[in-house]
């Protein structure tokens, strides 16, 4: 137990005797119940951006799927291992959930690395290896001859998301229920430093920074 790290002990501890409390309810009937959430968010692994701390979202509220780079692969029943679809499938299959959120980010490490053409980290190169399902998504996005690099940088971000809502239509159950009308799919952006949201407009392919008198 010594070992274990001293914040993650500290904050249980907080948990604990503060907002569990309030909660607890909530978990014995989640326990007793099981889950049943009605949204889906396909983030990135950065520490920065938890889905829960942005949406305020409370136990039970969002299934979550965090990968590098937030990515979705094409739907490919090869016989091979596939967390993502793994987590896709029950997700739709099982929860039924209502909506799916790809929520890409401002300096994200994978697209950085993927424009950098960062050297392998290890034999295995896993995640340059990882990021070459953002080839598609990254061609015909290039960098304007005076565009910093950042502007860049969050245009590849934003691309790499409606690439991932475009994969997500080539699951044939999530093409189907997109289609009937009981499932929506929807392209979201963080910006880290600012902790600002935009929201994708299918129609304009536009990002949409959320305000207080942002309509939906």
């Amino acid at each position: 137990m010594t070992s274990f790290p001293h914040s993650l002990l500290s904050g249980y501890r907080s948990f604990n005797s503060q907002r569990l409390p309030t909660e607890q309810a909530r978990y014995r009937e989640l326990s007793e119940r099981g889950q049943a959430p009605e949204i889906m968010v396909i983030g990135c692994c950065d520490s920065r951006v938890s889905p829960e701390v942005i949406f305020d979202a409370g136990p039970g509220e969002l299934f979550v799927l965090r990968n590098v780079a937030n990515l979705v692969p094409v739907y490919a029943p090869d016989g091979a291992v596939h967390g993502v679809s793994a987590a896709l499938e029950y997700a739709v299959q099982v929860l039924r959930v209502k909506h799916i959120v790809v929520l890409g980010h401002a300096q994200c490490g994978g697209i950085r690395a993927f424009v950098d053409k960062t050297e392998p980290l290890s034999p295995g190169d896993f995640i340059g290896k990882w990021m070459q399902m953002f080839v598609t998504a990254a061609q015909g996005v290039n960098q304007g001859p005076q565009e910093p690099i950042r502007q860049f940088l969050t245009r590849l971000e934003q691309a790499g998301v409606k690439r991932s809502l475009h994969n997500l239509m080539t699951f044939p159950c999530i093409n189907v229920l997109v289609g009937r009308g009981k499932l929506q799919l929807h392209g979201a952006y963080f910006g880290v430093a600012e902790g600002s949201l935009s929201v994708l407009d299918h129609d304009s392919g536009e990002f949409r920074e959320v305000t207080d008198s942002f309509a939906g």
